[in-house]
């Protein structure tokens, strides 16, 4: 029997040729600290086939998949490993998949909670029907004939509140996996966490560049001269070059539909920033942030002013993507006049 271990960034690292009872379950496990065994790789169903979670869109290591094929080797196995880099999805099509996944997992997160919910008020339920009998405070009356009936049906009511509560907390879980779920793509798309993701992939794309050119980045240089090393650049420069550009269009669309992009145009020293739902006097503009009062002199208070400010390096900054709103020093000032 061959074992082929294959990898590509639009599957993943796949572990085809098995069969159930051929014992390559038990190469695929590997000793977890001192909890016992866990397995390597998870079986789908989908796929009929064992796979490496996580592996899909990433680069594999070969040694590592060659170290999995001596495994198979050594238990008898035939094995191969075939590792294609260059088969990739888009990271449209990545993304897409990703807000399917979570869609699915919202529905199916949801029945689980429905269910939960339901057992607990079947629990609830039966356990009210049987205290029916002890309504009006009835003992358990040792030594005669209904003693036996009554202990139990107190166990029963026990068994049947501990039931209830037990679901209520299950169903109040799987509630609440289902809202993170369903709120993936909100997340994601999210203004100002964008902007943010995007500031970090063209810092990665720029390191890359350098790479690409044989200059340092983060410390370190790599070894274009090696074909994979430069066949894995290329695919990195592509990858966040999508990434970019999907990104782009994420904040093209919120600006259509009202979300203002600040910058350090947009302000001057005195004026008011809003953020974190407080509005600071500007200290100063910089070219990614404010410098603000410090965050601390804004406790309890709804307009933070450079008056509030016991020392003047009492300061903070907040960058762009955090600013929710601007006031001129005038507006401020007749805002406060007619509040007072």
């Amino acid at each position: 029997m061959t074992i082929e271990i294959t990898h590509t960034r639009r599957e993943g690292t796949l572990i085809e040729g098995t069969s159930r009872n051929d014992g390559s379950k038990e190469v695929l496990r590997t000793r977890h600290y001192a909890s016992g065994y866990t397995t390597l790789a998870r079986w789908s169903r989908n796929l009929g086939c064992w796979y490496l979670p996580y592996s899909r869109d990433k680069r594999t290591s070969r040694p590592m998949l060659e170290a999995l094929a001596d495994r198979f080797r050594a238990a008898g196995f035939e094995a191969t490993v075939t590792i294609d880099e260059t088969d990739r999805r888009s990271f449209a099509e990545a993304e897409a998949d990703r807000v399917q996944q979570a869609e699915d997992r919202a529905t199916r997160f949801g029945r689980y909670a429905d269910n939960a919910a339901t057992r607990s008020e079947a629990a609830w339920k039966r356990g009210h029907e049987i205290s029916e009998r002890f309504h009006m405070g009835q003992p358990i009356l040792v030594g005669h004939h209904s003693e036996p009936r009554a202990r139990r049906d107190h166990k029963r009511m026990d068994s049947a509140m501990h039931t209830s509560i037990s679901e209520r907390d299950k169903a109040g879980y799987w509630a609440d996996r289902e809202k993170a779920a369903a709120g993936y793509e909100q997340f994601r798309r999210n203004p100002a966490r964008t902007l943010r993701r995007i500031d970090k992939l063209r810092a990665e794309l720029r390191a890359v560049e350098k790479w690409q050119r044989g200059e340092s980045a983060h410390g370190y240089t790599q070894n274009i001269n090696n074909p994979d090393t430069r066949q894995e650049l290329e695919i990195q420069h592509k990858e966040l070059s999508e990434e970019i550009a999907y990104w782009q269009d994420v904040i093209k669309e919120a600006e259509q539909n009202g979300f203002k992009i600040w910058s350090r145009a947009d302000f001057q020293r005195g004026d008011y920033a809003q953020a974190g739902g407080k509005w600071w006097e500007v200290l100063r503009v910089n070219t990614k942030s404010l410098t603000i009062p410090h965050i601390h002199i804004g406790i309890g208070k709804k307009v933070v002013q450079a008056a509030d400010m016991t020392r003047p390096d009492s300061t903070w900054r907040t960058p762009y993507d955090e600013v929710t709103g601007r006031k001129s020093a005038d507006e401020m000032r007749q805002e406060l006049s007619a509040a007072a």
